[in-house]
């Protein structure tokens, strides 16, 4: 699972687990609402308690939740009662069952879920899409890995032009999945810094869109968005 929560420890690893282990034991039949991430896009449904024993907990949930949670290996919990638990919850699926809805969990722990403060949807894309800054005397071509109304991932061969805090012009060449058309969208923005240490390198770009370039990549998100749902719906069927 990419790191959307950062782990806490309250007392240590296994007297967490056992505070946790404990008050499941006092809400069978309760609801609680997990969380995982799908190329990016959030999976969360109602997940039912039905069981607790041998430092495990087994919960009825949604099929798409079953999904994800087969790939991801673990599962996220919000925080069901704020006076038994400190944080939200966070554990490693033993047994995962699509056809059966059943996943079964354990190693508990506690976890700061932070992806809660994102401002935008964030999307993984499949295929490439190309996008060129526009540099003073050079143009750099490069794949965008993912992409938001806020920013977007970008792998580049070269990272010497783009120095971290400068603003960059930049052309996203946005397929559209309905016409199989590609829409050249032109942006401003801001490099925010750029990882790795051979290329390809990833730069992260902020983006100041104004009103039409904006919609356009409402747009495109939205698509991609639609994608996705539809891939996780039919995923391993």
């Amino acid at each position: 699972m990419i790191q959307y929560f950062d782990e806490t420890v309250h007392a240590t690893q296994h007297e967490d687990m056992q505070v946790i282990i404990q008050n499941l034991k006092g809400m069978i039949g309760k609801q609680f609402s997990m969380l995982n991430y799908y190329k990016e896009i959030p999976v969360s449904y109602d997940a039912s308690l039905l069981s607790v024993e041998n430092e495990m907990a087994e919960f009825q949930i949604h099929e798409y939740q079953a999904k994800v949670i087969k790939l991801e290996h673990q599962a996220l919990i919000y925080c069901p009662d704020k006076n038994l638990f400190h944080d939200d919850l966070l554990a490693e699926a033993f047994y995962v069952s699509v056809p059966k809805k059943r996943v079964i969990l354990r190693k508990f722990g506690f976890a700061k879920i932070r992806s809660d403060m994102r401002r935008f949807v964030r999307v993984v894309l499949d295929r490439p899409v190309a996008v060129d800054f526009i540099l003073e005397n050079d143009i750099l071509s490069g794949t965008i890995r993912d992409i938001s109304l806020g920013g977007a991932a970008v792998a580049i061969a070269s990272k010497e032009l783009l120095v971290p805090g400068s603003a960059v012009n930049v052309i996203a060449k946005l397929p559209d999945y309905s016409s199989k058309s590609v829409i050249e969208v032109g942006l401003t923005g801001t490099v925010v810094r750029v990882n790795g240490d051979a290329a390809p390198y990833i730069c992260l770009l902020e983006f100041h869109p104004e009103k039409h370039s904006q919609q356009q990549i409402a747009y495109f998100v939205n698509q991609r968005q639609v994608e996705i749902i539809k891939e996780l719906k039919y995923l391993d069927e």
